[in-house]
């Protein structure tokens, strides 16, 4: 059983802290100030502290430092208010482990600490503790028994001590993200900042300053000098996902940085030097975007050095049982229920589903059943499952050529105007204004469209979420 300690100055905060983890099994204490956990660790030495980093006396940064001269392998995660960024990076750069924003996302605390403790122990071992499931492995947080995804676990301790770029690609859902992680984490910056940013989710006109930083008074809202996000990775890793979405102004100013490690804050005359790993994702063809032009080709060869293809969970159905039996367990003790099993019915429905959204829809569709779910099994009636599946769309894509027999013209048509709408959907993420651009028609008429072939709206039409 792990042991952790909670240190922060608001008691709500320590309660809600206590009650989640020990439901999580682990055995927890809690200390009101930086000083009452310092006098905790003279006499015990905990797995992991969880650390506010504004209290009054002793803050957190204290409490950092004086375990980690008495307790290195310690694991601190700092805790720290949304807009005290800056603080948490440079948190990191003393020897915090990660850490965490208020207000909380339960399951990221829960994985930020699993994480950690992980990380004490040996990378890669063979756990074929999973009942039903031979050859499991569990490497960085990652489940698997598929060969495929056991040659990414032992690539990634490979790719991790080098310095040369990674582009991890795969499908939405897939999990790109936590090999990202598992990569900075085997590497020789572990121990420093992880950065993300999704390129595709930040406005194009916001999407500079966010990377670089600007000066004050650079444009209107630039009230004070801002970091950029590269500057904040120094010394560690910045996460690039999306990289196929990033604008192809900033691919230039990109490209600089990777060839030059330097780049000018917007508005900014002085060059900023950073030293960053930089590991890319994108669930977008780039060779095919580079022949079109849309994406710069020397920069997807900058980019592209090494190169981890995450594949589809419709492609290693041998781990969709692994997986649904984990993510149950997990929600049945985050929502105190006693749910044991998932039904023979219920997960010959999942083996015969094809996951448009991957493993991030699984997880969403057990999540859901868990919470729906009044008995002691998964039966297949509290299962969600997606409404379009992805080889269903392919198959209504039709020829331009005719037959002998002819065709049905307006059929063909519609055929192809839904697959053009679920397309242009899944392009903008489900965000129907986006969609209506990228189509080129009125934003009513597309409303008009979806309805006319029973397209519900959301990114459940998109096949990236079975939630609407």
């Amino acid at each position: 059983m792990a042991s952790i300690l909670v240190v922060d100055d608001e008691a709500g905060i320590r309660e809600f802290l206590q009650i989640m983890l020990e439901r999580e099994g682990y055995e927890v204490s809690c200390a009101a100030h930086g000083r009452e956990a310092l006098n905790f660790f003279e006499k015990t030495k905990y797995d992991v502290v969880l650390a506010d980093i504004r209290m009054p006396k002793v803050n957190g940064f204290e409490v950092l430092s004086k375990i980690k001269e008495v307790s290195p392998e310690t694991r601190v995660i700092m805790i720290t208010a949304f807009a005290s960024f800056e603080s948490a990076v440079k948190s990191m750069k003393d020897g915090a482990y990660d850490y965490i924003t208020k207000p909380f996302n339960v399951d990221e605390v829960k994985m930020t600490i699993k994480n950690a403790l992980q990380k004490r122990e040996t990378l890669g071992e063979t756990a074929p503790r999973r009942k039903g499931v031979e050859g499991t492995r569990i490497f960085e947080g990652m489940l698997s028994a598929s060969p495929e995804m056991h040659k990414i676990f032992d690539l990634i301790p490979k790719a991790g001590p080098s310095k040369a770029s990674v582009l991890v690609t795969g499908e939405s859902g897939t999990g790109k993200e936590l090999v990202a992680r598992a990569i900075h984490r085997n590497s020789p910056r572990g121990e420093e900042a992880f950065v993300i940013i999704n390129c595709g989710g930040v406005p194009e006109q916001l999407l500079e300053s966010e990377l670089f930083g600007h000066k004050k008074g650079s444009f209107t809202g630039a009230v004070t000098d801002k970091m950029g996000l590269f500057e904040a990775a120094h010394k560690g890793t910045i996460f690039l996902d999306e990289i196929g979405d990033l604008p192809l102004l900033l691919q230039v100013k990109l490209l600089r940085v990777v060839q030059e490690k330097s780049f000018k804050p917007v508005g900014g005359i002085q060059e900023v030097n950073v030293d960053v790993r930089i590991i890319s994702a994108t669930n977008r063809d780039l060779e095919k975007k580079v022949i079109t032009r849309e994406f710069r080709e020397d920069l997807f060869y900058r980019l592209n050095v090494i190169n981890i293809q995450v594949p589809p969970l419709r492609e290693r159905t041998m781990d969709i049982p692994l997986l649904a039996q984990h993510f149950l367990e997990k929600y049945s003790r985050a929502s105190g229920k006693d749910i044991c099993n998932i039904s023979s019915y219920a997960l010959k429905v999942l083996l015969d589903y094809s996951f448009p959204g991957n493993v991030r829809e699984l997880e969403n569709i057990v999540d859901r059943s868990v919470a729906l779910e009044t008995s002691s099994i998964i039966l297949p009636e509290s299962l969600t499952l997606s409404r379009f599946k992805r080889e269903e769309i392919r198959d209504e894509i039709v020829s331009v050529d005719i037959p002998p027999e002819g065709i049905n013209l307006d059929e063909t048509i519609g055929k192809l105007e839904k697959h053009l709408l679920l397309k242009a959907l899944e392009r903008a993420h489900g965000e129907i204004k986006k969609a209506a651009q990228l189509l080129n028609i009125p934003y009513r008429s597309l409303r008009y469209r979806l309805e006319k072939y029973g397209i519900k709206e959301g990114k459940d039409a998109s096949g990236d979420d079975s939630s609407l």
